[in-house]
């Protein structure tokens, strides 16, 4: 297998000056002799499109716009870029510079949004973090990607200071910004955000340098760091825009947690990169994003599958005025038909779309149309303006319309490599494609249906069963309200199916009605042959299904 290495970003290109380019001198300085400088170097520099500037493009687009709003703070595109300024410059004095990596642990948050952009204006490599994790966890994450600082929510900083106190070389995180109230040990990131002085730091950054570490949620593993660059995403910033016709004059929520590469680089990045209104709301609380949408006039919603169920069984869908809804996306995990069917009966005026993809496609991949949405129920749709995709068999031959197979993909928009790791690297690269993981069907018309994933594909006394098929007919039946299917351990069968199974509030459901339900619908050996219910299911902060959690509890007491 080739050796797969990513470059070491501080080695990879020479600084230079200014990324805005020839501009005014600073107050004492002396203009740069531009003769001097290597006129590659120059042509590079004005070429140059990095995440670093694209705020600065859209701020001097539309200053006065509405850029971000959080609780009580509303910031214009020429505040909001006034403050990454400051937050950059108050970064470098503490000794962070371009190639570093800088972790980022806390719930969204406006500073949070800050500290990203701020990073990637250095090119300081950020590293978020799922806040749900465990100091152990975190540490690993720290370790693995060899970070040398941290900016933790205050409520997170004990969690953050135990993880690197687990580290073999504590005193390498020399960097800790607490977001919130002030925390011993931690400088404050409020008064980063305040330093003086707000000029455009001189970094210069290319394309293609590493600009985050994103890690996969490790749901059912080790997470993985997948290595991300500009080039990459503003690829898919641009299949965002054209494939879910986003706009400048849209004001959209962003609830679900912004270390997700969803909701930061589907949504928030190609919002600012326009010059649209984000309302940055702390986690997806459905009776705040409810009232959020009838306050703030929201046109578009981005939630996974468990988001936009929690939001048609809350009491407040019926009552606010939702009228401003414009657009619906949802992604991250499978949509039930049925819940897409009372999306679309519920919010008729809405367009609907489907988003799907990895973290390692920054994260995009395809998509499903709203005038798709009945006629092509389920589908993920078809490949994005960016991006190739194929359905290969286990040798990445093609297979036909119709048959089962892995989801792979071609694109600027895939990431650079996993950070550390060639060999997982040049596996999920093999024969020049990227490997999702993800299992599919593919019709004769190009659209994408996902299977399952190939870890959760349940081999049952020698056949396949697909978890999703058997979690789609039980969303069927009307008592149910959420199902998450997965395998269990069968002296018989080697593997068994099962579920776990929400009921909707004011209704009741046996086991056994169940499995007489599915057994009327679904082969045998499809079945489940054990079902819970339960209050509700494990998931993580991005709303996906924590299927690993299932079988643990079904393993623990099987009865």
């Amino acid at each position: 297998m080739p050796d797969v290495v990513l470059p070491d970003p501080a080695l990879s290109v020479p600084t230079i000056a200014d990324p805005a380019g020839p501009a005014p001198a600073r107050s004492g300085s002396s203009p740069p002799d531009t003769a001097l400088l290597d006129p590659a170097a120059l042509v590079r520099r004005a070429r140059r499109q990095s995440i670093g500037d694209l705020l600065r493009r859209t701020a001097a687009r539309n200053p006065d716009a509405t850029a971000i709003v959080f609780g009580e703070l509303r910031q214009t595109y020429a505040e909001l870029d006034s403050a990454v300024n400051r937050m950059a410059n108050a970064i470098t004095e503490r000794g962070i510079g371009r190639g570093d990596r800088v972790a980022m642990l806390g719930h969204n948050h406006h500073a949070y949004v800050v500290t990203w952009l701020a990073l990637a204006r250095l090119g300081v490599i950020s590293v978020p973090i799922n806040f749900m994790l465990k100091a152990d966890e975190v540490a690993f994450v720290l370790a693995h990607a060899g970070a040398v600082g941290i900016v933790a929510e205050d409520t997170l900083t004990t969690v953050a200071d135990h993880a690197i106190a687990a580290l073999d070389d504590p005193s390498a995180v020399r960097l800790r910004g607490a977001i919130g109230e002030a925390v011993d040990g931690w400088g404050a990131v409020a008064d980063w955000i305040a330093h003086p002085d707000d000029r455009a730091p001189d970094v210069d950054v290319a394309d293609d340098d590493p600009i985050q570490i994103m890690y996969t949620s490790g749901t059912e593993s080790r997470p993985k760091g997948a290595t991300l660059s500009s080039r990459a995403l503003i690829a898919q910033y641009i299949s965002c825009v054209v494939e879910g016709r986003m706009t400048a004059d849209d004001v959209e929520v962003h609830a679900l947690p912004l270390y997700h590469c969803a909701q930061l680089h589907a949504f928030l990045m190609p919002d600012l990169y326009l010059g649209a209104t984000s309302i940055v709301l702390p986690g997806p609380d459905p009776a705040d994003i409810l009232a959020t949408i009838e306050r703030e006039r929201v046109t578009k919603l981005f939630c996974p599958p468990t988001v936009w169920i929690s939001l048609l069984r809350h009491p407040d869908f019926d009552t606010r005025d939702l009228s401003s809804l414009r657009k619906g996306y949802y992604g991250a995990s499978i949509m039930p038909v049925e819940v897409l069917r009372e999306i679309l009966r519920r919010l008729p005026d809405v367009a609907l779309f489907n988003l799907y993809g990895q973290t390692e496609m920054s994260p995009l991949a395809t998509f499903l149309a709203p005038e798709d949405q009945e006629r092509k129920a389920g589908s993920a749709g078809r490949a994005v303006l960016n991006v190739e995709t194929l359905i290969v068999d286990d040798d990445d031959v093609p297979v036909p319309a119709g048959t089962i197979g892995e989801i792979i993909h071609r694109s600027p928009q895939a990431m650079l490599g996993y950070w550390n790791d060639p060999t997982k690297t040049a596996d999920t690269f093999r024969n020049g494609w990227l490997h999702s993981g993800d299992l599919g069907v593919i019709d004769d018309e190009g659209f994408i249906t996902v299977v399952d994933r190939k870890k959760d594909m349940i081999k049952t006394g020698g056949e396949n069963v697909a978890s999703r098929e058997v979690e789609e007919m039980i969303y069927a039946h009307p008592a149910v309200s959420e199902v998450a299917v997965f395998s269990i351990p069968d002296p018989k069968w080697i593997e068994a199916v099962a579920a776990a199974v929400v009921v909707r509030e004011g209704q009741h459901l046996e086991p056994d009605e169940i499995i007489a339900f599915c057994r009327q619908h679904l082969a045998g050996f499809k079945v489940p042959k054990s079902v819970r219910i339960v209050a509700g299911l494990p998931k993580n902060a991005s709303g996906k299904v924590l299927k690993r959690e299932l079988r643990d509890v079904a393993a623990a007491d099987p009865s």
